[in-house]
């Protein structure tokens, strides 16, 4: 029968501090005979009571650490397991003075060591992590790989490490399915400074490297969309009239305006009450609403709706020619308009636009009749006005 030495440590995890493992803990020494086999010419027994005092040597004071031997008290019984250091803060220097003081003799209840562990630490009910260091394999009948597998099936949040001291490749696979079973770590040590670091490794949780990162750029910022439109203009024939409804068919052109206020290509022609979402800037907008037009600039932004009004500074004119009073309207009525401005525009029939403020010239012709008047500066709301024309002859000479 060949005997083995075991460092079992469980333990109850939480967020390092210093990079040293917190919440209580328990040592497993495996102290069976094998430990009097030599290293490098040293007892094994040496090696692991140097390399474990160098360890709790570096712990901090404050964390919960205990331990349990086996194998310590008589040979070949695999029940001889004790709680030999209640797990409590300060016990480093006890711990190393008892396995200082400890006879090596007994058989290697691995599994049963482990199981231990866990229940001294009620891993049941808390996170718990086993640290086990093996010259050896299970000698007393029991399969540690199948505890590994049985309490990750069972729920228990626990996790199982194993260094193997000194073992073949082939017991080394024997005692690593515990750490597979239970998502731990295995590995191998074969000297005093490889138990040491292997020690340090799995009892003292190592520190994360601090990486010094690059800082981020700043993050562009994203564009400022806080309205649905930024552009609402509406119209109104004269100062104080109500707009002009959507119906009349308001004509837009939008022509966006350089830093020397020159506009540039138009944008873009919208008709009746528009609503419009632009490019941050400043525009020129041009109103024409039949014979009349308007023009203003407006500047807009992201966050805000401009609704601005322009007024088209003109009144609507409605005619119905008729050879007198009584006569309906000649729908072959040629109705010439001469504008303020000095442009001329015919209608037929009934006529009824709107034209630039001022006065206006009108003629109108049915047939050989003739009539002309000059109307009165257009206001709003509407006005109509009947012009019964004068029957002339074609050879007639006109009397303007």
């Amino acid at each position: 029968m060949r005997l083995s030495l075991a460092l079992c440590l469980a333990a109850t995890l939480v967020t390092p501090t210093l990079g040293l493992a917190e919440g209580k803990s328990i040592i497993v020494l495996d102290a069976s005979g094998s430990m009097w086999g030599q290293i490098d010419g040293r007892a094994k027994l040496e090696i692991a009571r140097e390399a474990l005092g160098t360890v709790l040597a570096g712990m901090d004071p404050a964390t919960e650490i205990g331990l349990i031997a086996y194998g310590h008290r008589e040979k070949g019984a695999c029940g001889d397991i004790e709680l030999v250091v209640p797990p409590a803060a300060g016990t480093a220097q006890a711990i190393t003075d008892a396995a200082n003081s400890m006879k090596f003799l007994g058989m290697t209840p691995l599994t049963d060591s482990v199981r231990r562990a866990a229940e001294e630490l009620k891993s049941t009910e808390a996170k718990a992590t086993v640290i086990l260091i093996t010259d050896g394999i299970e000698t007393c009948e029991a399969d540690p790989c199948a505890l590994g597998a049985e309490l990750e099936a069972s729920g228990v949040d626990f996790t199982a490490h194993v260094v193997g001291f000194g073992l073949t490749e082939a017991e080394g696979q024997a005692v690593a399915c515990l750490a597979e079973n239970t998502g731990g770590k295995y590995i191998q040590a074969s000297d005093a400074g490889s138990l040491v670091e292997a020690l340090k490794t799995t009892v003292v949780v190592q520190p994360e490297p601090v990486v010094e990162l690059e800082p981020l750029p700043e993050p562009t910022p994203e564009p400022v969309t806080a309205v649905e439109f930024n552009l609402m203009p509406t119209a109104v024939l004269a100062l104080k009239n109500d707009p002009v409804p959507d119906e009349e068919g308001m004509a837009w052109e939008v022509y966006p305006l350089a830093a020397d206020g020159t506009p540039g290509e138009r944008l873009t022609t919208e008709y009746g009450n528009p609503e419009l979402l632009l490019d941050p800037g400043t525009y020129r907008l041009i109103g024409f609403l039949d014979e009349a037009s308007a023009q203003m600039d407006v500047t807009l932004t992201a966050d805000a709706t401009a609704t601005p009004i322009l007024n088209l500074d003109a009144g609507r004119v409605i005619l119905s020619p008729k050879l007198d009073a009584t006569a309906p309207v000649d729908d072959g009525a040629a109705v010439q308009l001469t504008l303020p401005d000095g442009r001329t525009t015919t209608y037929y029939g009934l006529t009824d636009t709107v034209v630039p403020a001022g006065d206006i010239s009108v003629r109108v012709s049915i047939g050989n009749a003739l009539a002309r008047t000059s109307s009165p500066r257009p206001v709003w709301p509407r006005s109509k006005a009947t012009i019964p024309p004068t029957s002339r002859s074609k050879a007639a000479p006109m009397p303007w």
